[in-house]
């Protein structure tokens, strides 16, 4: 069976989706991988740290080096523990790098990035999201990831993957793991409704059909219980989930060539799938994705959408979260088939001189390694890694956040990467709120929307 999944997983992944001392040198490993770049089929009779540690030349550090990494992560409950332990295992390793993490909240970190450059601090690595991309890579602050690392260890990489940090064809960032917007859903809350915990809807219409069930329990606090989760906060990642929630209805929202295209049934069925949901109670308003998290793991909410690795954020509230959080495809409505938008937690790289950029490769390299990452991937965030050569770990194959949703992986897709798609998402959200908040006509809202994005997209 785990053969099978991990079989499954690079079919999926490859059809669906479109990171010492002062003589210390990279060790040498050998490639066990016989992936071609833009085939995703990989030989892994090797182990995946041979796999994931492909040399891209040696270089000697005569000085000492520090990298500045700039990683929201390293404040978030969950996450911190781990990039503690990166830090402390890449710096025994290599003595003389050292990592200096730079931080903000997540909220403002891509923000914060371009103003310590302003300030004259470009940090030479950011861990982020794939929308952040083309707002760095515009400002100079990212740049192709085929300049500074080796077709080899590229190849490596499933190519969807790579492909999703495409700007106008060229890869900018370094997927660490990928993961479509997927359902988790609450089997306690399903089982106390009367409903069959393992058997999740899978259409809107299902979903809108057990919603009263939910909606008619109470905590045992006496709080009441939210049927569905749709995230609509005023935040970059609440316009991607919104646009993934527009693919499963079979809609779109910008074209190949990143112009308007929301002229379709999918996308406006979405907005009254928000305002019904709305009008009923079912979703709290104006939530970003933390709040749904924390409602989930109070018992609160029955149902909402989130990336594999928001199972992070649950089980820090809540430890006991991993006892009734299980996982399903988007659910399906209109013309749509379920399909849900890919994610990625991407390393993305400036160059600021060649140790600093080669230092950097180096623990992009290190964290990609099964050593470093299949434990991250089991035990702190969920999600399908970028490295061919992991595919068959048990963290994938056996994970029981990923398993229920594990087909979504086979509809998700990418969207263009603009430079101006944070603030897009931002519009999303804010087309959203006009039609709960402030029950706004669908129409006006959609063609005032049509104002407002199109000119932050200069269509």
């Amino acid at each position: 069976m785990k053969k099978v999944l991990a079989l499954l997983l690079i079919f999926v992944l490859t059809v669906s989706l479109g990171a010492c001392g002062s003589t210390k040198k990279e060790d040498t490993k050998t490639d066990t991988t016989d992936t071609a770049k833009g085939n995703a089929t990989a030989d892994t009779t090797g182990t995946a740290d041979e796999a994931a540690s492909q040399e891209d030349g040696e270089y000697e550090f005569t000085e000492p080096v520090t990298i500045k990494f700039a990683n929201y992560a390293v404040l978030e409950a969950g996450y911190d523990k781990f990039w503690e332990n990166v830090k402390q295992g890449f710096e025994e390793k290599y003595p003389n790098i050292k990592i200096e993490y730079m931080t903000a909240e997540y909220g403002q970190m891509l923000t914060q990035v371009v103003t310590w450059a302003g300030g004259g601090e470009t940090v030479d690595l950011v861990l982020g999201e794939i929308p952040w991309i083309p707002t760095l890579a515009d400002a100079g602050l990212a740049v192709p990831v085929t300049d500074l690392f080796s077709e080899d260890y590229l190849s490596q990489i499933y190519p969807s993957m790579l492909e999703a940090t495409d700007v106008d064809g060229v890869p900018y960032g370094i997927p660490m793991y990928a993961s479509p917007f997927v359902m988790f859903y609450n089997k306690d809350l399903f089982t106390q409704a009367g409903l069959d915990p393992n058997t999740p809807p899978t259409t809107v219409d299902e979903m809108m059909e057990i919603a009263p069930k939910l909606a008619a329990l109470k905590t045992a606090d006496g709080n009441p219980v939210y049927p569905f989760g749709m995230t609509t906060g005023s935040v970059s990642v609440s316009g991607s989930c919104l646009t993934s929630l527009v693919y499963g209805f079979g809609g779109s929202v910008l074209d190949a060539d990143g112009n308007l295209d929301v002229d379709n049934d999918g996308f406006k069925q979405t907005f009254q799938f928000l305002k019904d949901l709305d009008d009923k109670g079912y979703n709290p308003q104006v939530s970003k994705l933390k709040d749904l998290r924390n409602l989930f793991a109070l018992g609160q909410l029955g149902m909402y959408y989130d990336t594999s690795w928001g199972f992070n954020g649950v089980n820090s509230i809540n430890p006991n979260a991993k006892d009734f959080i299980a996982s399903a495809a988007p659910l399906t409505g209109g013309s749509g088939k379920g399909e849900s938008l890919i994610q990625a937690h991407t390393f993305m790289m400036s160059n600021n001189g060649e140790a600093q950029v080669e230092a950097t490769k180096l623990l992009i390299k290190y964290i990609l390694t099964e050593e470093i990452l299949a434990p991250y991937l089991e035990n702190v965030a969920p999600g399908y890694p970028s490295m061919s050569a992991l595919s068959e770990i048990p963290a994938i194959t056996e994970s029981p956040v990923l398993s229920g949703a594990l087909s979504s992986i086979n509809t998700a897709k990418g969207i263009a990467n603009v430079p101006a798609i944070n603030d897009f998402n931002i519009e999303l959200t804010a087309l959203a709120q006009a039609v709960t908040v402030d029950d706004k006509d669908i129409d006006t809202a959609i063609n005032d929307f049509k104002t407002s994005a199109g000119s932050i997209l200069g269509n």
